[in-house]
């Protein structure tokens, strides 16, 4: 049986794996990535080390499966990612001066990280990353887990929450706007994505 749960501290090493198996717009992407880790430390890691009062794992027999991770303050963690996370990486992984491949790409972002605009976080304040493994993108494990997160964002006092999607990952597109995210803004080339958002 799975359930959904709190992060523990243990569960680093899972999300790092999910998020690579997962990281070609909801497919695997161990094959696009010399270094398995370097997308993890983008999107992952930061969260289960600087914010895991905000993530949730889902676990069966097999072990963890999946996760939906992020912040209630979207501004306040992106300066703490300037002083707690960046650094050490940006000391691990040269900054590229023109990426060639997806891992020159994830080192660029790590020194140059994109900022959510304010329109969007003053709104929705909170933003989420959700990733499930094939076995559990049925049966309406999304939506239990959304449904567990949103109600963790409006504990910690969010009257808001977005997320970003790209064109490219229309299973996903479907899925928020089929739970009740309308689309607040959409970003074309070079972004190529949709901000989604949702009031608490």
């Amino acid at each position: 049986m799975a359930a959904i749960r709190s992060y523990r501290a243990g569960d680093l090493d899972a999300l790092y794996r999910i998020c690579l198996a997962t990281g070609q717009s909801g497919k695997d992407a161990t094959h696009l990535y010399r270094d398995p880790k370097i997308i993890g430390h983008i999107y992952a890691g930061p969260y289960g080390v600087l914010e895991p009062e905000s993530a949730f794992v889902l676990e069966d027999e097999e072990g963890v499966g999946g996760y939906i991770i992020g912040a209630c303050d979207t501004y306040a963690f992106e300066k703490r990612l300037e002083t707690a996370w960046w650094p050490d990486l940006r000391v691990r992984y040269p900054d590229p001066a023109a990426p060639q491949n997806l891992d020159e790409r994830m080192a660029w972002l790590m020194h140059h990280p994109s900022r959510t605009p304010r329109r969007i976080t003053e709104p929705y304040p909170s933003h989420l990353h959700i990733d499930l493994l094939p076995r559990f993108q049925s049966g309406g494990w999304g939506r239990q887990m959304i449904d567990t997160w949103l109600a963790a964002m409006k504990a910690c006092g969010s009257h808001g929450a977005h997320l970003g999607v790209g064109f490219a990952n229309e299973r996903a597109v479907r899925f928020y706007r089929a739970y009740g995210f309308t689309e607040a803004e959409k970003l074309d080339a070079p972004y190529n994505m949709f901000w989604f958002a949702k009031a608490l």
